[in-house]
């Protein structure tokens, strides 16, 4: 009895003993296999601002999903048409079914209802809202399947060849995809082209009603110099950052791509700024990365005229079949044109510039001495001219803040015209069905101290 108790207790042992050994084993595989697939994913650039000097790299050249880091590229385009003076901070972005129906991370408007595009841009750079991705794709593409195209346009106008782009916000799309180097040339592009609104990305919270929305960048306020860009994650891309740093003349953009969480991958984003930015150079080598405005995505921007409050947008999300036709499908090599009017460049007209008083005509005799027939019929408020472009859109985005309910229902834009060798920007709000409807706008814009006068285009 004993012999065979022990010859049990033996056999137990040896049983647990193996047991064990698998287990181990199998403990070791999983690990193995999870960490394998960490590193297949993980990618890694940085990049000297000053000079476009690499400074490290690790699997920058492969082909990486971008997740969020995607919204980078429709706030590039963005912020391209607020320079065009195509869309004012205060334009109203309409949601449509097909934005509003976005899975989170999503700032949550109804169907019908709408934000203005600073919002819209506050909402992606701090919440990185898809529903807000995807109502300025359709404000500035027409549809959310165009403006994918003129995104991937601009990105080979700016030296990302390896980067296509299928949505606006960066959700799961096989047919989507880019590197790190490619994302480290569009920060440097943001910062370069669009320094009037790069401040957007240091932002790290913002107030939408009565509730404060904070923002996903956890370096900002962590690491000394980091002023932005943009966080991204989904399940295929691991976690993503793209940081801006400069401090003492010297300047970084660095990215991480595939990191296993959160913190792993802000710990790693913030060993390469210290490891690195000593390294740079403080002396300039002007500009990095070349602006092509003379591509097919700068050129859709520019004929379209801003929509009304009340311009069709999609009734209903893309169905399954259409969204995989799109993702194989190849992109064209020009964005095709919009079915909305062009913007022609008026005759040389007699305006007053800006920066004298400028005093419209009396309403009886509010006629534009400029031949507009070539322009879309409607009426404008025009409440400023020019010779200095961003002086016009200032006076827009003035205008705008000081008289939001006026022009609650009409849309910002300048328009170029050339008098004596010198070009001009008239500084307009447009959307005014009627005469009446711009008189009336423009005589309650003149109750606030605002000179401004009606024109039919």
């Amino acid at each position: 009895m004993r012999k065979a108790f022990s010859g049990i207790v033996s056999l137990s042992v040896r049983s647990f003993r193996t047991v064990a050994t698998i287990a181990a084993a199998a403990v070791f595989v999983v690990g193995v296999s999870t960490s394998s697939r960490a590193a297949a994913n993980d990618a890694a650039i940085v990049i000297d601002a000053n000079t476009g000097k690499t400074l490290y790299s690790s699997n920058a050249n492969a082909r990486r999903y971008p997740a969020s880091l995607t919204k980078m590229m429709t706030l590039y385009l963005t912020f391209d048409a607020l320079s065009k003076g195509k869309i004012a901070k205060s334009t109203q972005v309409s949601f449509s079914a097909n934005a509003a129906a976005e899975p989170p991370t999503k700032l949550g408007v109804r169907k019908g209802g709408s934000i203005t595009v600073e919002t819209a841009i506050l909402s992606m750079v701090t919440k990185s809202a898809n529903d807000s991705s995807t109502a300025l794709a359709e404000l500035l593409g027409g549809s959310e399947a165009n403006f994918a195209r003129m995104m991937t346009a601009k990105a080979r106008s700016l030296g990302m060849t390896n980067t296509v782009f299928r949505n606006a916000h960066g959700l799961p799309n096989p047919g989507q995809f880019t590197t790190a180097r490619d994302m480290a040339t569009l920060g440097i592009a943001l910062r370069e082209h669009f320094p009037q609104y790069y401040g957007y990305f240091s932002e790290r919270s913002f107030m939408y009603g009565r509730q404060r929305i904070n923002g996903h960048n956890r370096l900002l306020g962590r690491i000394k110099g980091v002023d932005g860009i943009k966080t991204g994650y989904t399940r295929a891309s691991g976690f993503n950052l793209v940081s801006s740093v400069s401090v003492d003349g010297r300047k970084l953009v660095a990215v991480v791509m595939g990191g296993k969480s959160g913190a792993s991958r802000d710990n790693e984003m913030a060993r390469l700024i210290n490891a690195y930015l000593p390294k740079a150079s403080r002396r300039g080598g002007g500009a990095l990365v070349a602006r092509n405005d003379n591509d097919p995505a700068s050129q859709a921007i520019a004929k379209v005229v801003l929509p009304r409050h009340d311009a069709p947008t999609p009734d209903a999300r893309p169905g399954t079949v259409d969204a995989i036709v799109a993702a194989a499908a190849p992109l064209p090599t020009q964005a095709p044109k919009p079915k909305l009017p062009v913007i022609a460049q008026a005759p040389e007209p007699s305006e007053i510039p800006f920066a004298q008083a400028y005093a419209g005509p009396e309403p009886s005799q509010q006629i534009d001495p400029v031949n507009t027939a070539s322009l879309p019929s409607g009426w404008v408020v025009q409440v400023a001219s020019s010779p200095s472009k961003s002086e016009a859109e200032a006076a827009l985005d003035k205008t705008a803040a000081q008289a939001r309910a006026v022009l609650a229902s009409a849309s910002g834009y300048t328009v170029p015209f050339r008098k004596g060798g010198v070009t001009y920007f008239r500084a307009r709000f447009g959307g005014f069905e009627t005469q009446t409807a711009a008189l009336r706008a423009c005589s309650a814009l003149k109750k606030q101290r605002i000179e401004c006068f009606a024109v039919q285009q």
